[in-house]
This record gives structure tokens, C-alpha cells and sequence, in this order.
């Protein structure tokens, strides 16, 4: 029987290849990452690399980004399928109809984007950065902030300026129910309540604490408290439990009792698809250079602010 963990072990020293994987990858994929984090990290660690192949483990814009900071490297995805839905929900052409009627706008566009709406935004920010971004827009300048709604309300109530949403989501933070999220405080009263900025504002009005993934999980390490009710993709959990094992953390249901909590389109990458892509040297992230160089200048100007 192929041992999978060796084989990915010796094909990543053949490619001098890294292995970069988003906190909501399967507890199996986390375990072999050089590196895991939020979109930030994984976005800084793809610009700092050395390394000759990126394996990015993660979905498709995530892998989109390693190459517009690294043209010159092969950027390998397990699973061309694995997408966005924030993405999918901001065509290019809708998003540049959409700016049209807001000239003059600075256009802060969230990193869960396809490469062609970066394209046309003047910043880039994850759910880590927005806040810093905005804050460093100077007052009176208007702004548009796309894709995802909820996050940029969160950022509004933060920040207190006004912007222009378009209005996104992402289909499974929006799942999360205040319902749900009432029971489960009654259930377990000692536990802090721990939410994604992508929620709802009637959930995260729930919580003590509102942040990205790296965020959360910080927030989980430092906190005196035992017990956690975990109000984003439930991939977080593996790391939490690896940095807290004396601490108990409860993964949010949605409202209909499905797992809606898990999202179908990071869940695509599994480990046999790590060791295919590797070893076959594909799917294989490529665009064209034009629409590449259009990319670079927003997602430096979103390193540079977030330095």
C-alpha cells in the first residue's frame, strides 16, 4: 500500500516544493503544510518563499495569488474545482458595470476574488487586514468594498466610514444561525463565542470575539477560558485542539442541521490529490502575463499596508 505521507515527503524534496494550507483544509493536509494559516499568511509566505514549486492547499483564488506573486515558480492546486462562492458571486464584468456607477471610488476588494476583479480594485485585504486598510484610506475619500457584505459592515461598525458593498456573501458563514447560536450558549454558559466577520450581524452580535481564522485561533491560546464555541468553517478546529488540548471547542451548527459548516470547496483537496498533483506536476495555476502584472499592484499595496 503507497504510504502517502511518504511519498508527498520525498516528492517536496525532488520539486524543492512547499506545501502552503488554509486552516480549513482536512486535519490530514494540515499535518503535512510547511505552512498554515489565513489568506494573509499564506499570501506572505507565498511572496517570501525560496521554494521552486508551491503546492497551495487551499481553493482556487488562494492559488491565483501565489502566482501573481510568483510567476516564475509552478503553482500546483490539488483540485482545479475547488473554488469560492464569494468569487463566484463577483463576475468581473458585473463588478466593472458596478464601479462605473462609483467613480472616483478608492475599490478595496477582499482577497476571496477571481484575478480578474483584482484586476480592476486599487487595494487589496483579507479578513485580517480590512480594518488596517481602511483606516489608512484618508478621511472624505469614497470607498467601494467588494466582494463579501457582511465583512464590510463588520468594517464599517469598526472604522466608521461609510463605503459602497457589493452586496456578496459567503455561502457557508451565512449558514450560521442565531438560533443555533442562542442554544448553544444556554447549553454550555462558560463558553466564549468565537465568530468569523463573514456572519451575519444578528450572529455576530452573539459573540465575544469577532476576528480572522489566525484571529480566532490567537484569541482561543491567550483566553483563561475553558471552553470555546467556534463560529466559523470547523477546519479551524484541528489547529485549535493541537494548541489547546485541555480546552474544549464547539464547532457551530448550521440552521438546518446539515454540514453546511464545512466548506464543500476547500474539503475537494484531499491527501491522494496532494500526491497525484505532485507527482503528475498538475493542475497547474497559469494566466496570462498581462492580467498578472494588473494583479501584483493592489496585492503589494495590500502587503505593504499590512507590514
Amino acid at each position: 500500500m503507497l504510504d502517502l505521507y511518504a511519498e508527498i515527503a520525498r516528492l517536496k524534496r525532488e520539486l524543492n516544493a512547499i506545501i502552503l494550507a488554509h486552516y480549513y483544509q482536512e486535519p490530514d493536509i494540515q499535518d503535512i503544510a510547511d505552512v498554515i494559516g489565513d489568506s494573509l499568511a499564506l499570501a506572505q509566505a507565498a511572496e517570501k518563499t525560496d521554494a521552486s514549486v508551491i503546492v497551495f492547499c487551499g481553493v482556487h483564488f488562494m492559488a491565483e495569488t501565489a502566482k501573481i506573486l510568483n510567476p516564475g515558480k509552478l503553482v500546483l492546486l490539488p483540485d482545479l474545482a475547488a473554488g469560492c462562492s464569494l468569487s463566484d458571486g463577483c463576475p468581473a464584468p458585473e463588478f466593472g458595470q458596478f464601479l462605473s456607477q462609483h467613480p472616483g471610488h478608492t475599490v478595496i476588494t477582499y482577497i476571496n476574488s477571481s484575478a480578474a476583479v483584482k484586476a480592476l480594485s486599487d487595494i487589496i485585504c483579507t479578513s485580517s487586514n480590512a480594518e488596517r486598510i481602511v483606516r489608512q484610506i484618508p478621511a472624505g475619500r469614497p470607498i467601494v468594498f467588494a466582494p463579501d457584505q457582511h465583512l464590510g459592515r463588520f468594517v464599517i461598525r469598526q472604522t466608521g466610514r461609510d463605503m459602497v458593498l457589493w452586496p456578496g456573501s459567503c455561502s457557508v458563514h451565512v449558514t450560521f444561525s442565531e438560533r443555533q447560536i442562542i442554544r448553544l450558549k444556554a447549553e454550555h454558559p462558560d463558553a466564549l463565542v468565537l465568530a468569523h466577520p463573514e456572519c451575519e450581524q444578528h450572529v455576530l452580535r452573539h459573540a465575544d470575539h469577532v476576528g480572522s481564522t489566525t484571529s480566532i485561533l490567537t484569541y482561543a491560546v491567550k483566553s483563561p477560558a475553558r471552553s470555546f464555541i467556534v463560529v466559523t468553517e470547523a477546519g479551524i478546529i484541528h489547529q485549535m485542539k493541537k494548541a489547546c488540548p485541555d480546552k474544549t471547542f464547539i464547532p457551530a451548527p448550521p440552521e438546518n442541521g446539515c454540514s453546511c459548516n464545512e466548506c464543500p470547496y476547500m474539503r475537494l483537496n484531499t491527501l491522494e490529490k496532494v500526491y497525484l498533483c505532485m507527482r503528475d506536476r498538475r493542475p497547474e495555476i497559469t494566466m496570462p502575463e498581462d492580467l498578472r502584472v494588473k494583479c501584483l499592484a493592489p496585492l503589494r499595496r495590500m502587503l505593504e499596508m499590512s507590514a
